[in-house]
C-alpha cells in the first residue's frame, strides 16, 4: 500500500472509541420513537419535546433519502 493509500485508510477509519452514528441507526431511532408513543412511553406534556424531534429526525432523513436519489443517477452516468 503506498503512502498515500494508506494516509487515506487512516482518515476514513473511525478512532477507537470515537463515537459513529449512522443513518440506518437513526432510522432505527425514528422506530424506537414510533412504538415508544404507541406504546403510552411517553407523558402527555413529554410528547411535544418527543414529536420535535421525531419530526427533525424525519426531516433529517428525508433530506438524506432525496440527496442520495439525486446522487444515484448521477453516478449512473
Amino acid at each position: 500500500m503506498s503512502d498515500e493509500n494508506k494516509k487515506e485508510a487512516e482518515t476514513q477509519a473511525p478512532t477507537p472509541g470515537s463515537p459513529e452514528l449512522t443513518v440506518s441507526d437513526l432510522h432505527l431511532l425514528r422506530q424506537v420513537i414510533d412504538v415508544a408513543s404507541q406504546r403510552g412511553a411517553f407523558k402527555p406534556n413529554e410528547m411535544v419535546n418527543v414529536g420535535t424531534i421525531y419530526n427533525k429526525l424525519e426531516a433529517f432523513l428525508s433530506a438524506v433519502k432525496d440527496t442520495n436519489q439525486q446522487q444515484a443517477p448521477a453516478e449512473g452516468e
